[in-house]
């Protein structure tokens, strides 16, 4: 669709930019591009079949949301958060959830409970079949939905980049065998959800990222270049 002057919009500009878009933010929170990875313009323009000046829109966009760095003569590279930051990124994450249990508290239905039921169950599954960005993702699902039964969508849209955020830092410094978070603290963090217990949900969830911080370890991951024509092969097909 074009503005009244003739011009394309910025959402225009954007639609075909978008699957790229998600194909790279994906990779990058399932850890298939690790902390460091270099994301050079030629070879993802090539993989991708678009222009280099496509490419850089959506790098530029990726850099917007601190998944990536751009680095004048260096290029593109996936973040690797300090540890400060990934620190900060965890503390925050902390305040913003636990401080909205109220209001998910208050607005919880037993549909609300199902779907993160579901959520757990899958989750538990991916990680008996020893995958990764399932476990990942399904995780981050999690506890996206629990904010979302709030209703307020501002801060769960808050919550949804953080838990991206969060994802890199696990990368970054998380052990090997480290997928997600932990299955039995999700189990937990329910049946309190079901018997509207405040104090004792808010103080497993900070527990809960307690979890997650103890287990990490605070050392760099070194640069490297993925394999792009593995990691979305068949992309112009799905497109």
């Amino acid at each position: 669709m074009k503005s009244e002057t003739g011009l394309k919009t910025a959402s225009d500009l954007n639609d075909k930019d978008e699957p790229i878009y998600q194909a790279l933010m994906s990779a990058i929170v399932e850890h298939q591009l690790p902390p460091g990875s270099k994301l050079p313009e030629e070879a993802l323009a090539e993989v991708f079949g678009i222009s280099r000046t496509g490419i850089r829109k959506v790098l530029q966009r990726l850099a917007a949301v601190q998944m990536i760095v751009l680095t004048p003569r260096r290029g593109a590279q996936v973040a690797t958060p300090s540890v400060e930051e990934a620190q900060d990124i965890f503390h925050t994450r902390a305040l913003i959830e636990c401080a909205n249990l109220p209001a998910v508290l208050a607005r919880c239905q037993s549909t609300h409970l199902v779907a993160l039921e579901k959520l757990n169950q899958q989750e538990q599954l991916a990680h008996e079949a020893h995958d990764g960005p399932a476990a990942i993702r399904l995780s981050a699902a999690f506890h996206i939905q629990l904010q979302a039964i709030s209703g307020n969508q501002v801060l769960t849209d808050m919550v949804s980049r953080l838990t991206q955020r969060s994802s890199l830092v696990i990368a970054a410094y998380g052990t090997p065998w480290q997928q997600g978070c932990r299955c039995d603290d999700h189990d937990c963090l329910i049946e309190l959800i079901r018997q509207k217990e405040l104090q004792p949900l808010s103080d497993s969830l900070q527990q809960h990222f307690g979890h997650i911080m103890a287990s990490l370890r605070f050392e760099r991951s070194g640069e490297q270049l993925p394999d792009f024509d593995r990691l979305f092969a068949g992309f112009g097909a799905k497109a």
